[in-house]
């Protein structure tokens, strides 16, 4: 079982331990959080150090995994991600045992994949990414590098970079982000729709109910 170091303590890492423990292919070391927090325990696992630490433990064979929940800005789970590849850091990538991802689907690295999440066939999601909770992703869709895919979103298939909002149910907000970094928001029911190259004039929707 390989040494896992957590960098991030909030509430997704309270999810993400318990994927990686359902998952039992890690041994979580210690989680890294601002140097406030230092002693304090994430489900019952220590907070070791801040993110300053992070060259020192590099030599100890440990691999990494961002815990940092997205939401605006992406500035800061983006930036662990490229220092941890500057660096030559191992980084994994988790799918929980309960989530489904056809053999035929790309999951990159630095990605994890929540509890009931399905993604189909054909389907390519890129590194540094959150598939949460119960979300789907049907055939052929693309999701790009640092990209959240929140609980019960639906993305239906032959998506691509352009995408259409079809239909949309979200308790609170959904803010949808072209080409990287999207944030679907609870519930969200989404349409991708090929070759509409106007859409790339749009840089961000935001649609509140």
């Amino acid at each position: 079982m390989n040494n896992i170091i957590l960098i991030g303590g909030g509430g997704h890492c309270i999810s993400c331990i318990d994927v990686i423990e359902a998952k039992n292919k890690y041994k979580i070391v210690g989680v890294l959080d601002s140097k406030e927090k230092v002693g304090q325990k994430v489900s019952g696992y220590k907070i070791i150090g801040s993110d300053e630490m992070i060259s020192e433990l590099l030599s100890q064979t440990n691999y990494f995994l961002i815990t940092i929940g997205q939401m605006t800005p992406y500035s800061k789970r983006d930036g662990i991600f490229s220092y941890l590849k500057e660096i030559g850091a191992k980084i994994a990538t988790v799918v929980s045992p309960l989530a489904y991802v056809s053999h035929n689907a790309k999951i990159g690295v630095g990605t994890i994949v929540m509890h009931g999440a399905i993604i189909n066939a054909g389907v390519s999601v890129g590194d540094n990414c959150i598939i949460n909770s119960m979300a789907l992703i049907e055939h052929e869709a693309f999701v790009e590098n640092n990209c959240h895919i929140s609980t019960g979103v639906v993305i239906n298939g032959r998506g691509w970079r352009q995408i259409l909002l079809l239909v949309v149910i979200v308790p609170s907000f959904i803010m949808l982000r072209l080409k990287k970094e999207v944030l679907l928001g609870p519930t969200a029911y989404v349409k991708a729709i090929p070759k509409l190259s106007i859409f790339n004039f749009i840089h961000c929707v935001i649609l509140q109910i």
